[in-house]
Order: structure tokens, then sequence, then C-alpha cells
């Protein structure tokens, strides 16, 4: 029983160990962040108001900026920008509308006690804006769409892999909750909640 004891001790302490460790060189490294981001765009079907709309699945990039306040705590601010086509079956007919997305979204972002010198996990909650763009290509224009910007609440976490000094691998996953659009078309309005995954890859840059 004693042996356990020490065992178990000993092992609490090298994990305090560590993660002290890790968080001490946290702000060695900097308080500021820059990233790039590969993304998925992948939208779930919904309907709602006898409107049943389907988003194509695409992808895009994310940049961003991280300035971190202390050890565990940091404020996220992130661009990001897709292309995708929303498919309206309505009953008056099928109507698709392309559109540019562009995403303006800030965030608390808090990395777990738990990390290691290499390995830095984390959660992120915030909010923004998504601004859907209509590209006016033919095939995917509605006449009398326009530009529209969607509240969003965005949540997530993710993990940095310090590749060497100042530079590290990002893997996140961002879920975006907002309105669908109707592009300012009446006969467009679902008044359903969309969800988005945003799963994403990329470099960060820390100074």
């Amino acid at each position: 029983m004693l042996r356990r004891k020490i065992l178990t001790t000993g092992v609490l302490g090298t994990l305090l160990l560590s993660a002290s460790v890790a968080m001490a060189q946290d702000l060695e490294e900097g308080r500021h962040e820059v990233s790039v981001q590969g993304t998925g765009f992948f939208t779930k079907n919904s309907e709602a108001n006898g409107i049943s709309q389907h988003s194509t699945d695409t992808g895009g990039f994310l940049t961003g900026y991280r300035f971190h306040i202390n050890n565990w705590l940091a404020a996220d601010a992130t661009y990001g920008y897709a292309r995708n086509t929303l498919q309206n079956l309505t009953l008056t007919g099928p109507f698709k509308v392309q559109s540019n997305v562009h995403q303006a979204t800030g965030a608390l972002v808090v990395t777990f006690p738990w990390n290691t010198a290499r390995l830095r996990p984390y959660a992120l909650a915030g909010a923004g804006a998504l601004v859907f763009d209509p590209t006016g290509n033919p095939g995917g224009f509605v006449p009398g769409a326009e530009s529209q910007a969607k509240p969003a609440f965005v949540y997530g976490g993710g993990a940095d892999y310090r590749l060497v000094h100042h530079v590290f691998l990002r893997v996140e996953y961002r879920g975006l909750v907002y309105k669908r659009p109707d592009f300012g078309v009446s006969s467009l309005n679902s008044d359903a909640t969309a969800h988005t995954a945003q799963p994403s890859a990329g470099i960060v840059f820390r100074f």
C-alpha cells in the first residue's frame, strides 16, 4: 500500500512538473501567434417552413491572430473564406445560390494544464459573423439575391504540436451555429438554424 502511494505521488508530481515546465515555456516563446490553416466546410442539411436546404461540401482557409494573456488563457481573432452553393427546394421549385462565405470571429482560448513541452491541447468558444456574398455565376443565382451577414456562435478545440522553436503544427475543429441565409429573398426564408463543421490543419508562428 505504501509503495502504491509513493508511486502515485511520484507520477502526479512528474505530471505536474511537466505541465509547469510546458506552461512556463509558453510565454518564453512569445505572447503573439499568427496562423494559416486549410479547412473543410461541411454544413448539415435542414428543413423548415416547407423549405429543404442543402449546402455543398467545400474547402477554404483560415487566418488568425492569437494573443496569450497568460499561460492558460488567450484571445483569438480569425478570418475565414470558403465558397459553397446553397440548394433550396421550395414549394415553387428548386433554387441554387452560389456564394462566397466570409467569416470573422473572436474567441477565448483555454489551454489545458496537462499539456507537454511539444503538445498543447486547447478549447475555444466565441462569436462572430458569417457573410454570404452571392457570386452571380450562371446556374447559381436567384434574381434579387444580395449579400447577407448572419451572427454566429463558434466553439471547438484542437492541439498545437511544436515542430521547432516558435513553429507549431495545428490541428483544429470549429463548429459554427447560425441562421440559414435567405439573401433577402422571402421565398428562401426557412428560419432554420444551420451547423457547419470546420476541421482544419495548418502552421502557427509564435513570437
